[in-house]
């Protein structure tokens, strides 16, 4: 249903850093370097960053394809040292397989990577 997302920040360099570190595990990197900058993976070019005034009440989730990947993005954005908010944890009151950790990015925005999948045994 969604085609792309732009965000708009006030910090467009430490921005690019904090993408580039926490999508790196799904695959994404840097494809555009223009006015607009874009991450993408194989499949999709469907992020977006652009200098602006920064918009502080925005939430979004980025869908991990396990429960180790969503570790692996949380461990990286500790690495690189980004603000961490919540761990990755489950959070059954919102369904029994909802697993997902948290980091802020550069402008304060609350950033969620979230596997909807069972553990696998």
């Amino acid at each position: 249903m969604i085609d792309h997302i732009e965000i708009r920040t006030a910090r467009l360099a430490e921005s690019l850093a904090f993408y580039a570190d926490a999508l790196a595990p799904l695959g994404y990197s840097q494809k555009v370097d223009g006015p607009a900058k874009g991450f993408g993976n194989e499949a999709a070019l469907d992020l977006f960053l652009v200098e602006a005034e920064t918009p502080s009440d925005l939430h979004f989730a980025f869908t991990a394809p396990d429960r180790a990947t969503v570790d692996r993005i949380y461990a990286a954005g500790r690495d690189a040292g980004h603000v961490l908010d919540r761990a990755p944890a489950l959070a059954p009151h919102i369904h029994p397989n909802y697993y997902a950790g948290y980091l802020r990015d550069p402008d304060g925005r609350l950033i969620e990577f979230v596997c909807h999948h069972p553990d696998p045994a």
